[in-house]
């Protein structure tokens, strides 16, 4: 079973920086085939994808965070990283990291349909 552990949530002010981690363990598949992702959910709206990264290292991005976040993971893909530049106060959410291992599909798929394992979620909360 996968397990995901985010951290790095605070609270920050609007224009401020934020580095997200998520520990990846627990599986048997080799890494080459595993793919990753960041989503967020803000209270009272739906779960949104922002960032992933697919097993290829191809990246893909929400509109709303593209040129201020960048997803990136080390060279094990054990840890994930969502670095946060030029916050907002739309950006305050609780954001998840989650992985798959499916093949055929693309960045955007994942981007929208989610992917198969989830973490507990990191809160980010940016004030004015």
């Amino acid at each position: 079973q996968v397990q995901l552990v985010e951290s790095g949530g605070d609270s920050v002010q609007a224009g401020g920086s934020l580095r997200l981690s998520c520990a990846v363990s627990g599986y048997t598949y080799s890494s080459y085939y595993i793919n990753m992702g960041w989503f967020r959910q803000a209270p009272g709206k739906e779960r949104e994808g922002v960032a992933v990264i697919d097993s290829d290292g191809s990246t893909c991005y929400a509109d709303s965070v593209k040129g201020r976040f960048t997803i990136s993971q080390d060279n094990t893909k054990n840890t994930l990283y969502l670095q946060m530049n030029s916050l907002k106060p739309e950006d305050t959410a609780m954001y998840y990291c989650a992985a798959d291992f499916r093949m055929g599909w693309v960045c955007e798929k994942r981007l929208v349909y989610g992917m198969d394992f989830w973490g507990k979620g990191t809160l980010v909360t940016i004030s004015l």
